[in-house]
């Protein structure tokens, strides 16, 4: 056997070669396939995500309640475990920035950054993000660090 006179196991390959709608004498003329009337038989048909055929749909029906704040700020969380854990792998120095915290990815450019309290430190860092909790700022400074809000 080589690759030459490789093919398809018997059956496994049918290829349709009609064109619909080209006449009657195709045998796919008049509807062309496409059944009678509806809006699944004319042109530039595309079903919309959720339509349930005229039906009221669920998005619709679930009643709605709540509050969304438009002026939230979102803030990207960093543990201060995570961070002992990259002094540790010496990916950071004794200064931390939004620039090394970027490098390391464990933020974005576009984010808020909050430090948060779980976990232990033991470096003297100097640590500058937009927020501490309380207990971080605590532990950083406990360490012989210092904690700079933007």
């Amino acid at each position: 056997m080589g690759l030459n006179n490789l093919k398809p196991a018997a059956g496994s390959v049918r290829k349709n070669d009609s064109r619909r709608g080209r006449g009657e004498a195709t045998g796919n003329g008049g509807t062309a396939g496409r059944g009678h009337k509806g809006a699944k038989s004319r042109s530039g048909y595309s079903k919309k995500v959720g339509f349930e055929g005229g039906q009221m749909p669920l998005q619709r029906r679930v009643p709605k309640f709540g509050f969304t704040n438009i002026n939230r700020k979102e803030y990207a969380g960093i543990n201060i475990d995570t961070i002992q854990e990259y002094v540790d792998a010496g990916r950071f120095g004794d200064e931390i920035t939004l620039e090394s915290l970027i490098e390391n990815r464990l933020t974005t450019k576009n984010d808020l950054v909050k430090i948060l309290g779980r976990g232990e430190l033991k470096a003297k860092l100097k640590v500058t993000a937009h927020k501490f909790t309380a207990s971080a700022k605590e532990a950083i400074e406990a360490a012989g660090g210092e904690a700079v809000t933007l």
